[in-house]
C-alpha cells in the first residue's frame, strides 16, 4: 500500500510518501521526502498565522499533495501540530489549505500526535515487544514525551507548549549565539520539561523530530551528553550559514538547533537514558495508520 503524509509543523511542512504492506514489521520503503520552511507563529500567544502566510502554506501543501499523487499515493493524509493547534485563525488557515489541495486537514491533539510519533519511532526496530520505550518528540512549537511498549503501544504521554522555535525566538539574538544566550536557553529547556514525571523507567529512549534528524549528521545516532555537547559547540562555533554549508543542513534549521539540542538533552535527563535517533516519527506513524485502515477495509 502506498500512502503519504503531509505534516504541517511550526517550522517546516514535510511530505513523506512510502510503501508498506499491512501488518508488515519491516521498515517503510520511502519513495519521496520533501520539506519546506514556512514558519508558522509559535512563540507569541494569540499571534495569528495571517492571510499571506496561510496562502503560502496552502501553496506548499498543495504542491506536496500533487507530488504525492505523482508518486502513486493512494491515500494522502494532511496533519497539523502545535502551531495550528494554537493559532487563533486556525479555522481560516485550515480552510485555505483544504481549498488549495482538496483534502481535509486534521489538527492533531497532543495525545494523538504522541501516539503516532511513538508508532513511527518503534516501527521496524528490533525491540522486545514488552520493553518500555521512551520517545522524545521535539518540535518547533511543542515537545512531547511518550512511554509505551512496541506490543501494546502508548501507556503515558505528556506535552509542553515549548519547542525549538519557541525557545530560539525567546532567547537567541546573536549569530552565532552568545554564551549568555546559551546559558539562558539551557535553563529554559530544563525548566520546560522539569515537571514531567514518566511513570516508570525506560529500557530504550528514542528521539524524533527535525532537530534529532539534523543532529544525526553532526553527532551520529547516539545522543548522549558528550555527543550533544560536541554538537552544541559545533553549531555555535560560527555563523549559521557557515555551519549549514559545512554539514549540509538548512540554515534555518541550524538557527533552531541550539534550542532543539538543549531540549533533547533535557528530555534525555527526564527519561533517564541517552537518546537514540529514531528512523521514523510522526509522518511514519501517520502512514502506518493509513496502511492499517486500508487493510481493515
Amino acid at each position: 500500500m502506498r500512502c503519504a503524509c503531509v505534516d504541517i509543523g511550526s517550522n517546516t511542512t514535510r511530505l513523506l510518501v512510502a510503501d508498506c504492506a499491512p501488518a508488515e514489521a519491516a521498515p517503510l520503503q520511502v519513495l519521496c521526502a520533501r520539506r519546506s520552511f514556512v514558519g508558522l507563529p509559535e512563540c507569541a500567544a494569540g499571534e495569528p498565522v495571517g492571510t499571506a502566510r496561510a496562502a503560502r502554506l496552502a501553496t506548499v501543501v498543495a504542491a506536496h499533495v500533487a507530488l504525492a499523487r505523482e508518486h502513486g499515493a493512494g491515500r494522502v493524509r494532511i496533519v497539523g501540530t502545535a502551531a495550528l493547534r494554537r493559532a487563533p485563525d486556525r479555522d481560516e488557515v485550515v480552510a485555505a489549505v483544504q481549498r488549495a489541495c482538496g483534502l481535509p486537514v486534521a489538527v492533531l491533539d497532543p495525545h494523538e500526535e504522541a501516539r503516532l510519533a511513538f508508532a513511527g519511532a518503534v516501527h521496524g526496530r528490533e525491540l522486545d515487544p514488552d520493553a518500555v520505550v521512551g520517545v522524545a518528540d521535539i518540535g518547533g512549537g511543542s515537545s512531547e514525551l511518550v512511554l509505551g511498549t512496541p506490543g501494546d503501544g502508548v501507556q503515558w504521554s505528556a506535552s509542553v507548549p515549548t519547542g525549538s522555535g519557541v525557545l530560539a525566538a525567546a532567547h537567541l539574538r546573536s549569530d552565532p549565539p552568545s554564551p549568555a544566550e546559551l546559558q539562558a536557553l539551557a535553563a529554559a529547556a530544563e525548566e520546560a520539561l522539569a515537571a514531567l514525571r514518566p511513570p516508570e523507567p525506560v529500557a530504550v529512549a528514542l528521539a524524533v523530530g527535525g532537530s534529532a534528524a539534523s543532529l544525526r549528521r553532526m553527532a551520529g545516532g547516539e545522543l548522549d551528553d558528550a555527543a550533544l555537547d560536541a554538537a552544541l559547540r559545533a553549531v555555535c562555533a560560527r555563523p549559521a550559514l557557515e555551519v549549514a554549508a559545512l554539514h549540509g543542513i538548512h540554515a534555518q534549521r541550524v538557527r533552531l538547533l541550539p534550542a532543539g539540542l538543549l531540549l533533547l538533552r533535557a528530555a534525555a535527563h527526564v527519561l533517564g537514558r541517552p537518546l537514540q535517533v529514531a528512523g521514523g516519527g510522526l509522518r511514519e506513524g501517520v502512514v502506518l495508520h493509513e496502511v492499517a485502515r486500508s487493510g481493515a477495509g
